[in-house]
């Protein structure tokens, strides 16, 4: 199954509502880890890690 929307990020922690305003998800946040990458659990969003970028959160 594809992924709904694959979006590039330049940090392995994300905030994710749906992107539709009212009619989105409450904001969850995910963390990568060390995968470079992760689903949303509420719109399947895919988020993945921009190459080059670094893989720490910067703490």
């Amino acid at each position: 199954m594809q992924a709904f929307e694959t979006i590039e990020v330049g940090s392995v922690k994300v905030a994710c509502d749906g992107g539709k305003g009212p009619l989105g998800h409450p904001r969850v946040y995910l963390n990568m880890g060390d995968k470079g990458q992760i689903e949303c659990p509420y719109c399947s969003r895919f988020y993945v890690l921009k190459p080059g970028a670094k893989e720490t959160d910067g703490h």
